[in-house]
């Protein structure tokens, strides 16, 4: 049965707020418009290189590295102004926190820059990274150790979806080992060998606590874990043209690209695709931590958060001062949450969305084993399906190719590369247009990919057409899939002449698929029998 629901009230953006993360290489700041419902969207960022670490963390700011990071201020406020913010996070990590003429420092921008800056011991960042971890990925109910590679300090929470089992900060970030260590170029076994002894007596607490609550995946945000990410994505050909969240590799992956890159000088790593030129002289002691943490720990798998501190930042002040939409029950999943807050702030058709949405999930039922299809797939169909016709929110002529574009672009969270390119093309082809050679976007996908687009969008343009009114005028949808016809019956509560035709003009791509020949059927609703 086709159960339909009441719409949800409209929502819109009620406050804008700004959040900068100081760190110890780099000011990076976003921009979000806080929505009625309490989620966020990202307007803009800007991240300005400061390198307060150049002359050595723990001890003054040198005058170049202090005048660097007050004319970063600067270009955040300007920006910040632009945008007419009305609230400024602003968060200060381990190089202001532990430099002698700190204080001096926050002073200054809130004399000059008009900035009040919070120095945040190392256990607050370690819980905001952690609070944006939790948002941007899918997490379960079993331990993953987060890990954020700053240039100061490296962040550790070991936890699930719902909390935090351990929460520590060493200081061990990139540029202050490089500073410490000061490697040769290219490193040497001994150089390794002497920042492997250092990490090690540093991770004690975090081994303990894994003793505990053991696991065998680490999720890794910011710049450094986000650098090898791409440097193994473009070793392996993976493509990221859409996002790196919820990229994975394996410990077999790593070590692979360990061997080949360790040994590297200078002027070879410059040449290494995917690599940072900003992070060329500081990566090595990275890799080296990212090494040890792998083998330590007996870790099969990493997985990437591109949400670090600056979304934390955000989360916390929701969570604190704000009541929004609720993260937990059905919205604790950061795909749904995500697919959801998109589809409000895109003033979503949702009576007729979750009506094709639950005729194509009817469909697919049927057809999942016969088609090789997964649960997986179930759920991609699902949100397609949701959010099919989001591209009336840009105009109604080619929405199919304004949801494509919204789609790819809005920085869904949860999802794979992959996940996202399926939902997006399997919306772009509800109408009429087929895969064709032209379409750029969708020859550039794998084969697998591709294959999974045509059987989702099969099933997805019946669907729809059964729905062409837009009314919900078929009550039910049963399916007899048979050796060589697959027969839709419907009951409807009006004449089913626009549904049957909507749907049949639609069938080629479920035909070529299935190989079957599609019929509808009207069958009239059964009537109560009184004795």
């Amino acid at each position: 049965m086709i159960i339909n629901s009441t719409s949800n009230s409209q929502i819109v953006p009620i406050k804008r707020i700004a959040a900068i993360d100081l760190g110890t290489n780099s000011f990076h700041s976003i921009i979000v418009d806080i929505y009625s419902d309490g989620s966020f969207r990202q307007v803009d960022e800007l991240k300005e290189m400061v390198q307060l670490a150049k002359g050595g963390l723990g001890k003054r700011l040198t005058e170049a590295a202090f005048s660097r990071g007050l004319e970063a201020l600067k270009n955040i406020k300007v920006l910040c102004d632009s945008y007419e913010v009305e609230k400024i996070l602003a968060y200060a990590t381990s190089a202001i926190r532990e430099a002698e003429n700190g204080g001096e420092f926050i002073q200054k921008s809130i004399d000059k820059v008009g900035i009040k800056i919070n120095a945040i011991p190392g256990y607050v960042e370690a819980e905001l990274i952690g609070y944006a971890i939790q948002h941007g990925v899918k997490l379960g109910t079993d331990p993953v150790l987060m890990v954020d590679i700053g240039g100061g300090s490296v962040e550790f929470i070991l936890g699930n979806a719902s909390e935090f089992d351990h929460l520590a900060s060493r200081k061990i970030g990139v540029s202050r080992m490089t500073e410490i260590m000061k490697p040769s170029d290219p490193i040497t076994p001994e150089d390794i060998q002497k920042l492997e002894a250092y990490y090690e007596d540093q991770l004690e607490t975090v081994t303990n606590a894994l003793a505990k609550n053991g696991t065998d995946t680490i999720i890794g945000s910011s710049g450094t874990m986000q650098n090898i990410a791409l440097m193994i994505a473009a070793r392996k050909g993976l493509s990221i043209d859409v996002t790196l969240n919820e990229l994975e590799y394996s410990a077999k992956d790593y070590f692979k690209f360990y061997d080949s890159f360790i040994h590297l000088n200078r002027k070879q790593r410059v040449k290494v695709k995917g690599l940072d030129v900003k992070r060329i002289d500081f990566i090595n002691t990275g890799v080296v931590l990212v090494n040890v943490l792998l083998r330590k720990f007996n870790i099969a798998r990493v997985k990437i958060s591109t949400q670090a501190l600056r979304e934390g930042i955000i989360i916390r002040y929701l969570k604190k001062d704000m009541i929004g939409m609720p993260w937990s029950g059905e919205f604790a999943d950061p795909r749904k949450r995500s697919v959801f807050e998109l589809l409000r702030k895109c003033q979503w058709h949702e009576a007729h969305s979750r009506h094709v949405a639950a005729m194509a999930l009817t469909l697919f039922d049927a057809l999942k084993d016969e088609l090789a299809l997964t649960e997986n797939d179930r759920e991609l169909l699902e949100y397609a399906s949701y959010l099919h016709d989001i591209g009336y929110y840009i105009a109604h002529s080619a929405h199919h190719k304004h949801a494509l574009y919204i789609i790819r672009n809005a920085e869904l969270k949860g999802f794979k590369e992959d996940e996202i390119q399926v939902m997006a093309h399997v919306a772009r082809y509800h109408r009429r247009s087929t895969p064709k050679k032209r379409h750029a976007e969708y020859w550039k996908l794998s084969g697998p990919v591709k294959k999974r687009i045509k059987k989702l969008s099969g099933i997805l343009r019946v669907a729809d057409g059964l729905d062409r009114s837009h009314y919900q005028n078929v009550k039910e949808l049963t399916i007899e899939n048979l050796e060589k016809e697959l027969v839709l019956n419907i009951q409807t509560d009006g004449e089913p002449h626009l549904e049957i035709w909507g749907a049949m003009r639609k069938s080629y791509l479920l035909k070529e698929v299935t190989g079957k020949t599609i019929r509808i059927e009207r069958v009239k609703e059964k009537q109560e029998v009184k004795t």
